[in-house]
């Protein structure tokens, strides 16, 4: 909307606002009021947050079972982008074989181990889990089967890629193996 601009304003109705309003005298000026002190900071959310922690530990919104013993194990080899192995964590591979190394010992682990991916490189078949359990049942030493399993496939040149499955699939008791297409 547009404004109109203002008539000016001529002596005429300067004289005729004057007599409409009167005699006027001038106000005494007035000191401004003082500022109304500001009130101090109060953490109202730090307050409502730790009022809320009890509950949620009560309402467990996570699965503690769910919660992995041990570290993650991933590998990529150089010269591949490192997009695969995030792939690769995220699960964005179709596993299509599988391996349980559960109640074997080292000797018994490797070999089958071998042999397992030779057959998987015979089929074709890209992405396969092995499974060498997490060592909860192993001495000081750690878990044996999955340092062998780490060990050996990094040695592999077969092998581009592998990553501890998701917890779906074994979590860090298994991995997820990525293996040279033919």
């Amino acid at each position: 909307m547009k404004r109109r601009p203002s008539a000016p304003v001529d002596d005429d109705d300067s004289r005729l606002f004057r007599e409409a309003i009167g005699d006027v005298r001038p106000l005494a000026p007035v000191p401004a009021p003082p500022a109304a002190a500001k009130p101090a900071p109060h953490p109202h959310m730090l307050e409502a947050d730790e009022a809320a922690v009890p509950g949620e530990l009560l309402d467990m919104a996570f699965d503690p079972a769910l919660l992995e013993v041990g570290e993650e194990l991933g590998y990529l080899r150089d010269g591949y982008p490192p997009k695969l192995l995030r792939q690769l964590k995220r699960g964005q591979f179709s596993v299509q074989d599988d391996l349980d190394l559960h109640q074997m010992n080292a000797a018994a682990a490797q070999a089958s181990i071998v042999a397992f991916l030779a057959e998987a490189k015979q089929h074709g078949l890209r992405c396969v889990r092995i499974v060498h359990g997490k060592g909860l049942r192993s001495k000081a030493a750690g878990p044996v089967l999955k340092g062998l399993t780490d060990r050996l496939l990094r040695r592999r040149d077969d092998v581009v890629a592998f990553a501890s499955a998701r917890p779906a699939l074994g979590g860090t008791g298994a991995v997820i193996v990525l293996l040279r297409s033919s």
